[in-house]
């Protein structure tokens, strides 16, 4: 991820319903939601959620899979991985094993 892409998932990220959106579906890990589904758990109306998570998937966070005539919505791991990595690119001022319990705090155990 460069710095114009770290930007964009930073500012989809600075919207309440939109970290909410993130977070829910990074818990839902490889499952997934659909998009009615994440309107429920998060009581937010479709037509402003659809908005939402057009903005996500823009962002690269977030993909989406057609089922029908459904829509089911993923974190991004790669996309996620990119944004994670370019913050932490120079971590630690050359000394990238100082770093280490960062990583290992955020590394998926799952």
């Amino acid at each position: 991820m460069d710095k114009t892409s770290t930007l964009e998932a930073l500012a989809a990220l600075a919207q309440e319903t939109r970290l909410d959106v993130f977070r829910l579906l990074i818990r839902a890990g490889t499952d997934g939601m659909l998009a009615g589904e994440i309107s429920d758990a998060l009581d937010v109306r479709q037509n402003t959620m659809s908005t939402n998570l057009s903005i996500l998937s823009q962002s690269g966070l977030i993909h989406k899979q057609r089922e029908g005539r459904s829509i089911r919505y993923f974190a991004d791991m790669n996309g996620v991985r990119g944004f994670l990595a370019f913050l932490m690119e120079d971590c630690c001022g050359g000394h990238p094993e100082r770093c280490q319990p960062i990583i290992d705090e955020i590394a998926c155990h799952c």
